[in-house]
């Protein structure tokens, strides 16, 4: 009699459907970073390598053939809410998930080359004291394979985060992101202590930055009285509560965004980490990181928060103003190759902000062809950072680059077109993605917000012109550093790199178009 009385006062459990179809990409990569880790309890130390890198790359290219094939036939045009509206499969999802599956190839060459540094750029014992002098004979050929499931768990929440529709999917799939990340950066072969101390400072400043997003999401739900997005937005539009919630929900959360995002002022782990970290990894974040972060940027603000854009909309401004004198003025001033990049990209996710903010289906689609031409250029500059050494392993002083072009013309040819992409050079995917993004802004009338964007523009391509002219115009050092020839990873990645930057920038119409082919689902 009870069991009948208990039965009758609870609503059945309804189980959430799952359209496999739409979110295989996803499951493909978490699943084999499943069978990634298995490979590392299980196979031998001899193959381990072998299989880790086939398995990766198979991964990702399955995961990008199934893509493709929805995005072609399956795909609805308004797309598709799945996992009990936790997740959302539409146009702007399917294009970062390509964005990030394209870019992931290329980490993983990099990361896998064994060639450029011998035995590869990550230590082969993670746990080893700084300090400890190896026996190169024995290291040569080993590496730390626990990277690769460590990348695609990472590259598995990225694509989660940037389809999540709901903030809790969205705090949990930045947790899956940001962890593995942690660890990669303190995995370098060389410079332990400059690596472990870099992976420290990012996961307490990472720790302190997921406290904000998760304090926001509780002041949101205490707001709406729900996490997802879509409700979000239905309270935001027509509710008699207080508006102080909201606000500072939505400030809260917004910090958690831009921290990822490498957006001044939230930038102070950008330089260290992008410098310690090994250059592979750091190519790895530099690319895949902000494209997810501002995917997930852009949902945020376009779904949740767009009937309220008028409020915080001056504060994104000020944000993106910001950001942008930061990465310009202190790139000036930086001696160091790695760090340069790492403030050049402070700079690039200020222009990034101002397409997030235009609101518009033109600044949607602009920002996400920004995001795919800023991320084959980082990736392909990387690497060619990582080819310059001496006997301390990379060069990145600037002073190692003195008459770099007489050494190596090619190696200096190609970093010079990849810094001129940087810059926004015209005939470089750079140059596109300003132009579209500004235009968008222009278009939603944010004229004053171009024209600063547009002088610090000016004077960020100061600093990679620095680089240019230190190449071709100063005279090499007699003990300098020499190139090394890059591996098949290597190789392939900057070619892939340089390859996309220069054809987006000739030809970017089928991308800008695919860009703009769709709004947010919700």
């Amino acid at each position: 009699m009870l069991d009948i009385l208990l039965t009758q006062a609870q609503p059945p459990i309804v189980t959430p459907s799952v359209d496999y179809n739409a979110v295989l990409p996803v499951l493909i990569i978490f699943g084999a970073a499943c069978v990634s880790v298995l490979v590392e309890a299980f196979a031998s130390k001899r193959s381990r390598f072998g299989v880790q890198v086939g398995l990766s790359l198979l991964a990702i290219v399955a995961a990008g053939a199934w893509l493709i094939k929805y995005a072609v036939s399956d795909s609805p045009a308004g797309g598709v809410t799945t996992f009990s509206g936790a997740i959302s499969i539409d146009r702007p999802a399917l294009f970062l998930w390509g964005t990030l599956l394209a870019l992931a190839v290329g980490a993983v060459l990099l990361i896998s080359d064994r060639v450029v540094e011998p035995g590869g750029a990550l230590v082969a014992q993670a746990g080893i004291r700084p300090g400890t002098v190896q026996d190169r004979a024995q290291t040569a050929t080993v590496m730390q394979t626990e990277v690769f499931p460590l990348t695609l768990f990472a590259l598995g929440g990225m694509m989660a985060f940037c389809a999540s529709n709901d903030l809790l999917t969205m705090f949990i799939a930045l947790e899956v992101l940001s962890l593995p990340l942690y660890l990669m950066c303190g995995l370098a072969r060389r410079r332990r202590l400059l690596s472990q101390e870099a992976a420290v400072k990012y996961f307490l400043l990472g720790a302190f930055s997921s406290a904000f997003f998760l304090y926001g999401l509780a002041l949101l739900y205490g707001y709406a009285n729900s996490v997802k997005l879509g409700d979000i937005a239905a309270a935001a539009a027509g509710s008699d509560r207080s508006d102080t919630l909201l606000f500072a929900g939505l400030g809260l959360l917004v910090v958690g965004l831009l921290f990822k995002g490498s957006v001044g002022p939230f930038h102070t782990w950008t330089p260290d980490v992008y410098q310690g970290a090994p250059t592979p990894v750091t190519a790895f974040m530099a690319a895949c990181t902000k494209v997810a972060a501002f995917g997930g940027i852009l949902r945020v603000l376009s779904v949740a928060f767009s009937s309220t854009s008028w409020e915080w909309r001056g504060v994104l401004w000020g944000v993106a103003i910001i950001s942008m004198v930061i990465g310009a003025v202190l790139g000036l001033t930086q001696t160091d190759v790695k760090r340069m990049v790492a403030y050049s990209s402070i700079a690039h996710a200020g222009f990034l902000l101002v397409g997030a903010i235009a609101m518009t289906k033109d600044g949607l689609s602009s920002t996400l062809f920004y995001l795919l031409a800023y991320g084959f250029t980082t990736l392909a500059a990387f690497g060619v950072i990582s080819l310059v050494r001496d006997s301390s392993g990379e060069a990145t002083h600037l002073s190692a680059w003195a008459g770099l072009a007489k050494r190596s013309p090619l190696v200096a040819g190609v970093f010079t077109f990849l810094l001129l992409a940087l810059a926004g050079i015209p005939l470089t995917s750079g140059f596109v993605g300003k132009f579209v993004v500004f235009s968008a802004a222009l278009s939603d009338g944010m004229a004053p917000l171009v024209v600063i964007a547009l002088v610090f523009s000016a004077v960020a391509a100061f600093f990679y012109l620095r680089v240019i002219v230190l190449m071709y115009f100063s005279e090499p050092a007699a003990d300098g550093p020499s190139v090394s020839v890059p591996g098949f990873g290597t190789g392939t990645a900057i070619f892939l790199g340089t390859a996309v930057t220069l054809v987006l920038g000739l030809v970017p119409a089928f991308a800008l178009g695919w860009a703009g082919s769709g709004g947010f689902a919700f």
